[in-house]
């Protein structure tokens, strides 16, 4: 038996506290890297703490899974429309690629290490972001840019996944929530799925390993939908003692054998699984209280002004501290692999925040403010031609 709720309001468009929220995996995402690369994550107890903050990537894929669900199942619960396809992928090119072909360009071209082995088939597969399908071709600086490669491939089957559940809409809205979890379980199982692949490739770091962190942000999406419903749902999600108790849990789990082993040595099977469970996991309860509270309370840290600022160079900082690192080596005399990750890391974040703030204001603004005015013109056309007809 459901508890009616009062009316919820519609969720606003922009959550700030989701920016804050992209700037901290950000900066968990340069967290993990300084303390693999110095050394640090073999420290008993607090070493596999910090290497398991590669757990940000789930955040961002939650992120990412939610904000471009959301659309889609506000439409199928008769709130707006779904995004034009076209539209869609023309942001999602223009949010992603220019910034992100500034930075290859500038290590393919000017890191020493990169440089010096950059032949056609690196050069091609990190500009089309192919890396996780093409041997030997993730080098120095762009190491990360896996993820990316997964988040694009998300970006290019979210309009399929859309069309597949298209149909679940209305009353059969219900169904779309189980339909998720179903393919959350099914892709739990990819890494036990007999994939060829090319030698030095494989197949647990493509798209479909990695569906179950989309899919938490994506449940998010629908179950905003089920909370106008059932009061339930908000008590529960809106939780955040509980839910970011459940989200420390499932990241202190997963720094234990259950996340896989420590380094580059490759997980069993069941520990991949246990990895993406916890992942979504976490994801899902660290943005819960986040969405929910998008309608009415608010988190003074998420939605500080430093925050806001961190979440808006995000991207800059994903894109740059990996060049950054693997530039402060050399040049301050430190030894890889040989401590001082307090030093490092805060030298590597005092010279990437920089970069990453020119990466905003002179690409990825100026690269989002292009694809508005498209967006303005195209508009405008269809307008015109709409008038044209019925005159």
């Amino acid at each position: 038996m459901t508890t009616a709720a009062a009316p919820v309001s519609r969720p606003r468009a922009f959550i700030p506290a989701l920016e804050g929220m992209r700037g901290m995996a950000a900066l968990g995402v340069l967290v993990t890297h300084v303390a693999f690369q110095t050394g640090t994550s073999g420290t008993p107890v607090i070493g596999p703490m910090l290497e398991r903050f590669d757990m940000a990537v789930a955040v961002f894929f939650a992120l990412s899974g939610f904000l471009l669900w959301r659309p889609h199942a506000a439409a199928a619960h008769g709130v707006g429309r779904a995004p034009k396809a076209s539209r869609y992928l023309l942001h999602r090119v223009a949010r992603v690629l220019p910034a992100y072909w500034v930075v290859v360009v500038f290590v393919l071209l000017l890191l020493p290490g990169a440089a010096h082995s950059a032949n056609w088939r690196v050069w091609l597969s990190n500009l089309h972001l192919l890396q996780v399908f093409v041997p030997l071709t993730l080098t120095d600086g762009l190491t990360q840019m896996w993820s990316l490669s997964v988040e694009m491939a998300f970006y290019l089957v979210l309009p399929l996944l859309a069309w597949l559940v298209v149909r679940l809409r209305g009353r059969a809205a219900r169904w779309r929530v189980p339909v998720l979890c179903g393919l959350i379980a099914v892709t739990l199982t990819w890494n036990l799925w007999p994939i060829p692949t090319p030698d030095a490739i494989h197949a647990d770091n493509w798209l479909p390993g990695y569906l179950p962190w989309f899919a938490a942000g994506m449940l998010l999406a629908e179950l905003i939908h089920l909370a106008r419903t059932d009061a339930r749902w908000v008590a529960l999600l809106s939780n955040q003692r509980l839910m970011w108790a459940i989200a420390v849990a499932a990241f202190l789990l997963s720094a234990t054998e259950f996340g896989g082993p420590a380094g580059l040595e490759r997980a069993q099977p069941w520990q991949y699984a246990m990895k993406m469970v916890l992942g979504a996991i976490l994801g899902f309860c660290l943005l819960a209280p986040l969405v929910m509270r998008s309608t009415g309370g608010h988190h003074r840290w998420l939605e500080s002004r430093t925050a806001a600022i961190l979440g808006r160079w995000s991207y800059g900082i994903f894109l740059w501290h990996l060049v950054v690192l693997t530039v402060v080596f050399p040049v301050f005399g430190i030894l890889p692999f040989h401590g001082n990750f307090g030093y490092v890391i805060v030298l590597t974040t005092l010279l990437t925040l920089p970069l990453a703030a020119a990466s905003f204001a002179l690409v990825e603004e100026p690269a989002r403010r292009w694809a508005a005015r498209w967006d303005r013109r195209d508009a405008a056309a269809r307008a015109e031609r709409a008038r044209s007809t019925v005159g």
